[in-house]
C-alpha cells in the first residue's frame, strides 16, 4: 500500500514503528497535563468561589454582577449588552416588531412630549399651575370596572386620558363625559404620554405598548418581550407588562420596560431593547442626550445610552419600582424598596442615601427650591434638602404609592391609601385634605383652570374644583 505525503518525515522517509509509537506516546502525555491543569483550575475556582475567577462565567446569574466584560443577566443568563432587538413578529399595520433603520437621534428637545407621567421626561413633577389655596370640592366622578391607578393626562382641549384595570384607556371631557374608550386584553397600571402630534400612548398588562390617534384610531401596537403567558398573575404573567410609564424623550422616542429596558421609534419599530435581570416597572427617565435612567427589579439602577449599551448601574438593596427624578445639576434621585432615597451622581456614583421608614414605591417631586419630596410605605411624606438631610415630615393614615406634583410655587398635592387627597404647603405644613371613596395611588394632575384630576381604587376618575 502507498504511504501518503503526511506520513512521511522532512527526510521523505516514512517513520518507524518505534517513532509513530513514541509521538503517540508524547501526544497522550501533553493530553493527560492538560487535563489535569483544568481539573486543578475547576477546583481552585470552587473553593474560591465563581467570581473569584474573572475568565469562568456561572451557568446561571441573578444580576450584571454576575456577568463578566459587558454582558448583563437575562432570564438568569449573561447575554451582551448592545442592542437586542426582541423575536420579532411581521410588521403589520397593528403590531410592528421590525428594527428601526438608524441608532442616531435627531435634534433634541427640552420636553418631548405635551404630557406625561411626572410632567416631563425627567420626572421632576413640576407643575406650571397653583393648587387651589381653598379645599376643593368633588366636581364628577366618572366611573369604570376597575380600580383606577394609572395617573391622568391633561389633553390639548381640556379632556382627561387615564387608563383602569378593567383594561380599557379612556378619554373623558372636563366635564365627565366620555368621548371614546380603547380596549386592551388586561389591566392598565401605566398612565399615558401625548406626543407633539397628538398621538396618545399607552402600556397594558397585555404586554402590549399602544399608540392610538386623537381620532381613536389604533395606529400600532407593540408587543413588549416575548413572555409565554401574556395576562394574568405570577411571575410568568408579569416579567412583559408594559406598566412602565411610558416616556417620550427626544425626538419622540418612546421608552418603556417590560422584560428589560425599550426605546421605541414613532413608527411603532423597535429602536433598542436592553437586557436587565428583572421586571423594568418604573417609568425611565430620558436626559436630552438621550441617556435613560430606569430601575429595575433586580434591584438595580441602570443608565443606558442612546444606542441601546450601559453606561453604567448602580445596585440598591431591594427592588427599584420608583421613577428616577433628575435635578438641573443632573443629581438622579430615585426610592428603592430598602427604604432608602439615594442621590446619584451622572456618573452614578453614589451622593447620599436618606433612610425612611418603609418601601419607597412613589417618585420624588423636585420642587424649584432644591427641596425633595417623596412619600413611603411608612405613611409619610418626607421633604429633604438637597445635601440629603431632613427638613420636615408629614404623616398620613396610611401608605403613599401616589407621586407627588409640585406647584409653581413648591406646594405639594399627592394621594394616600388613607382614601385622601393632601395638599400641603412648601414646608410641609397641611393647607387641606379631601376623602374620597377608596385608596388614591394615581398621582394626581392639575389643570391650568385649577381642577385636580385624580384616580381611585373605588373604580373612579375624580374631578376636583375649588368653589368661586
Amino acid at each position: 500500500m502507498r504511504q501518503s505525503i503526511q506520513d512521511r518525515d522532512t527526510t521523505g522517509r516514512a517513520p518507524t514503528n518505534l517513532q509513530a509509537g513514541e509521538a503517540s506516546l508524547t501526544l497522550l502525555r501533553i493530553r493527560t497535563r492538560f487535563l489535569a491543569w483544568l481539573l486543578r483550575l475547576a477546583v481552585s475556582c470552587a473553593a474560591l468561589g465563581t467570581t473569584a475567577c474573572a475568565h469562568l462565567e456561572p451557568t446561571v446569574c441573578g444580576s450584571d454582577k454576575d456577568c463578566k466584560l459587558q454582558r448583563v443577566c437575562d432570564l438568569g443568563r449573561c447575554v451582551w449588552s448592545s442592542a437586542t432587538p426582541a423575536e420579532r413578529l411581521p410588521a403589520t399595520p397593528k403590531t410592528r416588531r421590525a428594527r428601526g433603520p438608524s441608532l442616531a437621534l435627531p435634534p433634541t428637545e427640552t420636553e418631548a412630549a405635551r404630557t406625561m407621567f411626572r410632567m416631563g421626561p425627567l420626572h421632576r413633577g413640576r407643575s406650571p399651575y397653583l393648587i387651589p389655596a381653598r379645599k376643593p370640592m368633588v366636581a364628577w366622578a366618572f366611573g369604570t370596572g376597575g380600580p383606577v391607578v394609572s395617573s391622568p393626562a391633561v389633553l390639548d382641549d381640556g379632556s382627561v386620558a387615564f387608563g383602569s384595570h378593567d383594561q380599557h384607556l379612556y378619554v373623558v371631557t372636563r366635564e365627565g363625559v366620555l368621548k371614546w374608550s380603547h380596549a386592551t386584553t388586561d389591566i392598565i397600571f401605566s398612565s399615558p404620554a401625548v406626543g407633539h402630534d397628538g398621538t396618545l400612548y399607552i402600556g397594558s398588562d397585555d404586554d402590549h405598548l399602544y399608540a392610538l390617534a386623537p381620532s381613536q384610531k389604533l395606529l400600532w401596537s407593540f408587543q413588549i418581550g416575548s413572555c409565554p403567558q401574556h395576562v394574568g398573575v405570577g411571575p410568568d404573567a408579569s416579567r412583559c407588562d408594559v406598566d412602565a410609564g411610558p416616556t417620550v424623550g427626544p425626538g419622540g422616542i418612546i421608552y418603556t420596560g417590560g422584560d428589560g429596558i425599550y426605546a421605541i421609534n414613532p413608527d411603532g419599530t423597535l429602536r433598542w431593547r436592553f437586557a436587565t435581570g428583572g421586571h423594568v416597572s418604573s417609568a425611565p427617565a430620558v436626559l436630552p442626550d438621550g441617556t435613560v435612567i430606569a430601575g429595575c427589579q433586580d434591584d438595580l439602577i441602570y443608565a443606558v445610552a442612546p444606542d441601546g449599551t450601559k453606561r453604567w448601574d448602580f445596585r440598591t438593596g431591594g427592588d427599584v419600582e420608583s421613577s428616577p427624578a433628575i435635578s438641573e445639576d443632573g443629581t438622579i434621585y430615585v426610592g428603592s424598596d430598602d427604604r432608602k432615597l439615594y442621590a446619584l451622581a451622572p456618573d452614578g456614583t453614589l451622593r447620599w442615601a436618606f433612610t425612611t421608614g418603609d418601601d419607597i414605591r412613589a417618585s420624588a417631586a423636585l420642587s424649584p427650591s432644591g427641596l425633595i419630596a417623596v412619600g413611603t410605605f411608612d405613611a409619610q411624606m418626607y421633604g429633604i434638602k438637597p445635601d440629603g438631610t431632613l427638613a420636615w415630615t408629614f404623616r398620613t393614615g396610611d401608605r403613599i404609592v401616589s407621586s407627588a406634583l409640585v406647584d409653581a410655587k413648591g406646594a405639594l398635592l399627592f394621594g394616600s391609601e388613607d382614601d385622601r387627597i393632601y395638599a400641603l404647603e412648601a414646608d410641609g405644613r397641611l393647607r387641606w385634605s379631601v376623602e374620597l371613596e377608596g385608596d388614591v395611588d394615581s398621582s394626581p394632575v392639575l389643570a391650568a383652570d385649577g381642577t385636580i384630576y385624580v384616580g381611585s381604587d373605588d373604580k373612579n376618575l375624580y374631578a376636583l374644583r375649588a368653589t368661586p
